[in-house]
């Protein structure tokens, strides 16, 4: 058994990053000028051909003495998740079938002849270049949704997709939109139907999916162009989700929205506030209505910017051109508790707690580059076990005021404790040596137990795989099946800056989310975005505290939706504060964050 991790670069956070040394040294001695190595060449035959014949003896040694540690070396690196997979750079090839026409075998290989949902039950429609983006008709290969969209979500995307097209970059209608922002001049009435939402991003990469999904669902909800900020390596993560038009801001866009801050003229928390009188709510606002406004829903959002999860303050919202919005969450749940969005919520998602994993694997499709990486990765390492189980592990432990990633043994105890007491992974005997190894095939033998189980686990540091790989290779498993720990890479730093950090996430996200089994960490929006693209209820680990492992160590949660961390606890109907997550049936109080809330698939109280 043997983990796959390629060599990865190792920084302090920033955006640059260092190659790895190579054989331990970090310079190389320039070779001496050919000149001069022909008078050295020289000198020696001038010593006599019995020195020139010792030199050639002692060269001959030299290399046989080096062969051994260079196929060892060549060994380990076949053995090792080589650096093309994640190396980013796409076969130039370009073949329709170049998927399924490489070095892997058939029996692994997706292949035409196997039915699969290409457009995903309806969410996707024909007619994109497939060459240009693989991942989104090839996704459905390598992982089985268990929900439908429904019929009227299907619908509402398909006029989703008219209204991006119809007033998206470069239209008619988007020039008179932005020649009016441009003029400054506030309005008493709406005259087009071309209304925008624009959302900044510069979070993590699961913070940015998860407030995306969260945008375009509010789009949907008010009938709004959804563009996103270009300026966020979003291109190069992802491809263009609406046919025939970007969603992407135009770099001429008029308004610097990057400046903005809740303190701004323009947050609609400041408007209000400003406006309101001795806490008073009432919309003195109500008349003309500005050309924009700027929505500040970031963790950090005060009373009157939560007040945009109020009924009357949506009617208002509703007549604004342009909104402008920055969040890093996903407030999803918040909007199932707005009275005038419940009903069309209802009819969008008969299952409510589907909204993310609907919603994600329309608008996110990862570039040819991260998806060749992806599925490289996949067919190699993951596609011939018979259990395939995802391990994500964020930790969350602290030294001081600095975190820390550890080693922390009794994270790694969690992780196991997690994975044997649910089963899914299988307990281990505790012989060693030669005594382990008679042990394993004995019990392979009794139980006829040839299953081979694929653990992926994702971390910025590998100690913790290290570990697992470590015990399943040193000591038996009672029922005979042989476990193999892989892990694509270990940054070691959280780089949300770093374009190629952002792409080996992606890829780690999506190898998650291809798995039968999922154990994520608490507080994670990494994990909240593998489980809601895959469909699954992870086991989720809870935080510990004083560095002692919790009991019991995970459990199931309630869906697959993320959570919303900072969600509001103010009644805009009753005007005080109350426990938001007793109000509905399907919003609840999240597993991870006693505080947030998400959404469940529940009818009772």
């Amino acid at each position: 058994m043997v983990m796959g991790r390629p060599n990865q670069s190792h920084g302090s956070g920033g955006d640059e990053e260092r190659l790895p040394l190579r054989g331990g040294l970090e310079t190389e001695r320039a070779p001496p000028p050919p000149h001069h190595a022909a008078e050295q060449l020289k000198e020696a035959r001038r010593g006599g051909g019995r020195l020139w014949r010792a030199s050639v003896r002692a060269g001959l040694v030299l290399c046989l003495l080096t062969v051994p540690a260079v196929l060892l070396l060549l060994r380990w690196q076949a053995d090792s998740s080589p650096q093309w997979v994640f190396d980013f750079e796409a076969p130039e090839e370009d073949d329709d079938d170049q998927d399924i026409q490489d070095d892997v075998s058939d029996d692994i290989s997706p292949s035409p002849q196997i039915e699969y949902d290409r457009l995903l039950g309806g969410l996707l429609i024909e007619g994109f270049d497939e060459k240009s983006c693989r991942s989104r008709y090839q996704f459905a290969r390598y992982h089985k949704s268990p929900s439908i969209p429904s019929p009227y979500l299907i619908e509402r995307l398909r006029k989703q997709e008219l209204l991006q097209k119809k007033c998206g970059p470069g239209t008619k209608a988007y020039k008179e939109a932005s020649k009016q922002l441009r003029s400054g001049q506030s309005q008493t009435t709406n005259t087009t139907d071309c209304n925008y939402l624009i959302l900044t991003i510069h979070a993590g990469l699961g913070n940015r999916m998860l407030e995306i999904t969260s945008a375009l669902l509010y789009a949907l909800l008010t009938n709004r162009i959804l563009l996103v900020d270009r300026y966020k390596e979003i291109g190069d993560l992802f491809c263009e989700p609406f046919p025939g038009t970007s969603w992407l801001v135009p770099s001429d866009f008029p308004l610097s929205y990057g400046e903005f801050t809740q303190s701004s003229p323009e947050s609609y928390g400041n408007m209000l506030q400003n406006k309101a009188a001795g806490g008073n709510t009432n919309r003195s606002l109500a008349g003309t209505r500005p050309n924009y406004v700027y929505l500040h829903l970031d963790g950090n959002y005060g009373f009157h910017d939560k007040l945009f999860f109020c009924e009357d303050d949506q009617q208002f919202l509703q007549g604004v051109p342009w909104l402008i919005i920055r969040t890093d969450m996903y407030f999803v749940p918040s909007l199932f508790l707005i009275p005038g969005f419940q009903d069309e919520l209802s009819r969008l998602f008969p299952e409510k707690d589907t909204v993310f994993h609907h919603l994600a694997r329309y608008l996110f499709h990862p570039t040819n580059n991260i998806w060749y990486s992806i599925t490289k990765y996949y067919r190699s390492y993951m596609a011939k076990a018979e259990k395939r189980v995802g391990i994500q592990i964020r930790i969350y432990e602290t030294k001081g005021i600095l975190q820390r990633n550890g080693p922390f043994p009794h994270i790694l105890n969690q992780i196991l404790s997690c994975a044997q007491n649910e089963k899914l992974l299988p307990e281990i005997g505790m012989m060693e040596g030669a005594a382990a190894e008679a042990q394993n095939k004995g019990a392979a033998a009794e139980t006829q137990n040839n299953q081979t189980i694929v653990v992926l686990t994702t971390s910025l540091s590998s100690w913790y795989s290290d570990q697992i790989q470590k015990k399943y290779e040193e000591h038996p498993t009672v029922d005979g099946t042989t476990v193999k720990v892989y892990q694509p890479s270990h940054e070691e730093y959280q780089r949300s800056r770093n374009r190629k950090h952002n792409m080996k996430a992606l890829a780690e996200i999506y190898l998650l989310s291809m798995n039968d089994e999922l154990i994520t960490s608490g507080f994670s929006t990494f994990g909240y975005a593998a489980q809601g693209l895959a469909g699954l209820k992870p086991w989720i680990m809870f935080r510990s505290e004083n560095h002692v492992t919790p009991d019991p160590p995970c459990g199931r949660v309630m869906s697959i939706e993320p959570c919303f961390h900072q969600a509001p606890f103010y009644d805009c109907k009753a005007k005080r504060d109350t426990d938001l997550g007793k109000v509905v049936p399907y919003v609840r109080h999240c597993e991870d964050v006693s505080w947030g809330l998400k959404i469940v698939n529940e009818t009772k109280l």
